[in-house]
């Protein structure tokens, strides 16, 4: 491949894993805090129609992004409630929100089906766009993808180097201990769980706003089960869910690049390729659970009636 191919292929995994990252750190946070919330694909259906359906009426893209994360917050607080609140099973909750977010989506969808908006245009930083290779990919993008790496800069400094960090991983692991050491057990976890939502509609806003910017039902095609994935693939750590991020988003391209250097293999097999990725994945983590339950916090999917 010559060096422009190379070039807008890292260019397109770059755009392609930047929902991947945004669900999968919202989810990282979640899941430091203790609670598994299986929902994301729902909720970033919600988000996606809502960021769209504000944008179109209003024609501000950016009240549709505060729209997209505002529901994904709402769709959180609801989860929060049953599962968090109430101690009821995070899994059955979790598949709850998404069958709940996807029907909804698709009913406030209807009448904005196949209508279009001219979504974040790409924004070129001076200098940097030039470097070879990493410039076009990481310097000339939209400011959602911007948006994305300084939230992972966020997180990652959060989790590392702050006491907020370790009082969520503490919560995490054990919400007994962390409860008898005087730490807000419900609080640390409500707001992990929110902070989780705005990830995830923000992570719709950028489908239905950026990333083709329109209004289709089920336009998330499953990214939020591969985010979910991910978080495991990356032990919980926010450097290697960028990573994995873009190498899904790479996965997800590679059909049309193949497509493109004369592949003849029929189009829907090499469409396939993200989610043979993802199976792929998890066969190789099962081989060594070992690893994975090292990294695992110790309470995650459990519930927690504090005392009184």
């Amino acid at each position: 491949m010559d060096m422009t191919l190379i070039e807008n292929v890292l260019a397109a995994a770059v755009v392609a894993g930047t929902p991947l990252l945004l669900v999968a750190l919202g989810e990282l946070i979640c899941e430091r805090s203790g609670v598994l919330n299986l929902g994301q694909e729902g909720m970033m259906l919600m988000g996606a129609v809502a960021g769209f359906i504000v944008a179109y009426v209003s024609g501000h893209l950016w009240l549709g992004v505060l729209a997209g994360m505002a529901t994904g917050v709402v769709m959180s607080m609801l989860f929060a409630l049953l599962a968090v609140t109430l101690a009821a099973n995070q899994y059955a909750v979790g598949l709850a929100l998404t069958i709940f977010g996807t029907g909804l989506s698709a009913f406030v969808g209807a009448g904005y089906v196949g209508q279009t908006l001219d979504g974040f245009g790409k924004l070129r930083i001076p200098l940097l766009s030039d470097l070879p290779i990493i410039g076009p990919a990481l310097f000339h993008q939209d400011a959602l993808v911007y948006l994305s790496l300084l939230l992972f800069a966020g997180v990652y400094g959060f989790l590392r180097h702050t006491r907020g960090g370790v009082v969520l991983r503490a919560v995490g692991e054990s919400p007994e201990s962390a409860n008898a050491n005087g730490l807000p057990v419900m609080l640390v976890r409500y707001l992990a769980v929110g902070f989780g939502g705005a990830m995830t509609g923000l992570a719709g806003s950028y489908l239905s706003l950026a990333y083709t910017p329109m209004w289709s039902e089920g336009m998330t095609a499953g990214r939020g089960w591969i985010a979910l994935a991910l978080v495991v693939f990356a032990t919980w750590r926010p450097e290697r869910v960028l990573l994995g991020a873009y190498l899904f988003g790479t996965a997800s391209i590679l059909h049309l690049v193949l497509q493109g250097m004369g592949w003849n293999s029929p189009t829907e097999l090499l469409a396939m390729l993200p989610y043979v990725a993802t199976i792929v994945m998890l066969v190789l983590l099962s081989r060594n659970p070992m690893r994975t339950r090292m990294h695992t916090p110790l309470s995650l999917g459990q519930p927690y009636r504090p005392s009184r």
